[in-house]
């Protein structure tokens, strides 16, 4: 049986289009690489100045120079490039970046996303998700539905300092795929084994749910 952290990869990977320049974030989304398959055509960017970026093969030496947004070692593809973070971030303000994938802390029903500090603990800076969240044409939350405590991260609004405001087009969790849209979160796939009153149980917002159209997953 897949574990929630596959469940979530798994669903992540259909996600992707061929052709598609895409923006993985630091934690869950960088374990994107290993579920995209390897003759996909795809760019993966990372802000730090690359594009074209895969995941080192096994057995494969590391290039010191090349990590990914979470400091892992990363290869390149055949027609790769690399250029400076100004570059990369040109990229980004003008919306050149398809699609970016991001952690969360806290997403809320209105798409606003809190992923970079969770007051009294240590945080490095808020880094490019603040650019990411507001520039990128389409932005994808994958985290656990639930902290360790139990607490739902899905939220009517979140509390925590916010990385940008109705940034949000999808939600994927252990749980479900929810999209947020003009009247809140729609619940849109449910993961299998798990009724829809166990889901709205475990989220701290509204969720519209249409039973008969509800994709498993």
């Amino acid at each position: 049986m897949a574990s929630d952290t596959q469940r979530i990869l798994a669903r992540a990977a259909r996600e992707v289009i061929p052709g598609q320049i895409v923006n993985l974030g630091i934690g869950l989304p960088t374990r994107l690489f290993h579920y995209l398959p390897e003759e996909m055509e795809v760019l993966v960017h990372s802000e730090n100045g690359v594009l074209g970026c895969r995941p080192r093969r096994e057995g494969e030496a590391p290039d010191h120079d090349m990590i990914d947004s979470g400091g892992a070692y990363i290869a390149t593809r055949p027609g790769a490039s690399v250029f400076d973070s100004a570059t990369s971030f040109a990229m980004i303000r003008r919306s050149r970046v398809d699609v970016t994938f991001m952690g969360a802390f806290e997403v809320d029903a209105a798409g606003n996303l809190a992923n970079w500090k969770i007051p009294g603990k240590f945080s490095p800076g808020i880094g490019g998700a603040m650019e990411l969240a507001q520039k990128v044409k389409r932005l994808v939350i994958l985290c656990s539905h639930n902290d360790k405590h139990g607490n739902p991260k899905i939220l009517a609004r979140c509390r925590l300092p916010l990385t940008a405001a109705a940034c949000v087009s999808r939600i994927i969790t252990d749980k479900a795929v929810m999209d947020v849209s003009p009247a809140g979160l729609e619940a849109v796939e449910i993961a299998e084994g798990l009724s829809v009153a166990e889901l709205r149980d475990a989220t701290g917002a509204r969720l519209a749910i249409d039973e008969s159209r509800l994709g498993r997953f």
